[in-house]
């Protein structure tokens, strides 16, 4: 079995990228590792992977923007019911005065 460590690791990464015969270098070593066969077989679930990660990862990142999207609109339809005026300021201003309002009305009450 070949068994790599993290300092082979960052010892290989201190040369900079890839180039054309270390990339075959490491062709022909898979190619007698695993053999003729099994390397197709090898290299498209290899592709398969990176492509869920890639649809994964950029699923993510929209998710993220959407809800943030969402939760700023809400804060600002929060902010305009309360008869705060939004333009022009960040959604930390708006919750700052939304709190501050909050207080107001819990000291009146008291």
């Amino acid at each position: 079995m070949l068994f790599v460590t993290a300092e082979v690791i960052l010892k290989l990464m201190q040369f900079g990228p890839i180039g054309w015969p270390e990339l075959l270098l490491i062709i022909v070593i898979a190619l007698l590792l695993f053999g003729p066969r099994k390397l197709p077989e090898l290299a498209r679930s290899m592709g398969e992977a990176i492509n869920e990660f890639r649809k994964a990862s950029s699923g993510t990142v929209e998710e993220e923007k959407e809800k943030k999207s969402k939760k700023s609109s809400e804060i600002r339809e929060l902010a305009l019911n309360l008869g705060i005026d939004v333009t022009g300021k960040t959604d930390e201003e708006l919750i700052e005065e939304i709190k501050a309002l909050a207080k107001k009305k819990d000291s009146e009450e008291s």
